[in-house]
């Protein structure tokens, strides 16, 4: 018997069902030599309807390596495949075979940040999470037919206390920077002081122009 508490749990579990490698129409989309590596599911274009983002992993044998710790790992690149879903089912949105590092990657000194995805008043967002050390993310609009970065938002963080905040308007072409001047705070007491200015951009960029996350340099704007 489904009780009422129960059925959000349920729902949730199927949405994750139909935007799984195992439904037979989703997993046409996933190029040969690529695997599912992780999916989500929520309304991108605001018709009520669950769609799906998949990110993918390519299956190379050459990039299975031995790092720094004498640890064999999995350093094949990611990407991102974003489907609508109609009355005639998933419709292909948008995709990027390889613009994500590997999980696996080298962060250095640092751990490597962590991926995920985010799906938020219809928009699409990137969000990476370095710990500590705070979090980015980049949101994605769909219009035009393809998904076009309008947004952008960084949290440069030591622990509890926030240093900068940083968030871009690519649509109204403004940027504001917040930075902590409290020399003081042990977190939860800055005092940020605001700086907007207007930025320079042609055209907004596509989701499967990018080559590499990494490489967007957001600060040059």
């Amino acid at each position: 018997m489904i009780t009422d508490a129960m059925l959000p749990i349920l729902l949730l579990t199927l949405a994750s069902v139909a935007c799984s490698s195992q439904n037979k129409e989703v997993a046409e989309f996933i190029p040969e030599g690529y695997v599912q590596f992780d999916s989500y599911v929520g309304d991108l274009n605001d018709d009520g309807e669950d769609d799906c983002v998949l990110i993918i992993k390519k299956v190379d044998q050459n990039n299975i390596v031995t790092n720094r710790f004498d640890e064999v790992v999995d350093r094949n690149r990611r990407g991102i495949i974003v489907l609508l879903q109609d009355e005639s089912g998933y419709q292909l949105a948008d995709k990027n075979y390889d613009c994500f590092t590997s999980e696996n990657e080298d962060g250095g000194v640092y751990f490597a940040p962590e991926l995920w995805i985010e799906v938020e008043n219809g928009n699409l967002r990137v969000h990476y999470g370095h710990g500590r050390y705070g979090d980015w993310r980049y949101v994605f609009r769909f219009q035009d037919g393809s998904f076009k970065l309008i947004g952008y938002d960084e949290s440069s963080n030591y622990g509890p206390i926030v240093n900068k905040e940083t968030s871009i308007n690519f649509l109204t072409k403004k940027k504001l920077v917040r930075e902590n001047v409290n020399e003081n705070d042990d977190g939860g007491d800055g005092v940020f002081v605001e700086n907007w200015s207007d930025i320079e951009i042609e055209n907004l960029i596509e989701l499967s122009e990018i080559e590499d996350f990494y490489e967007l340099e957001m600060y040059s704007y």
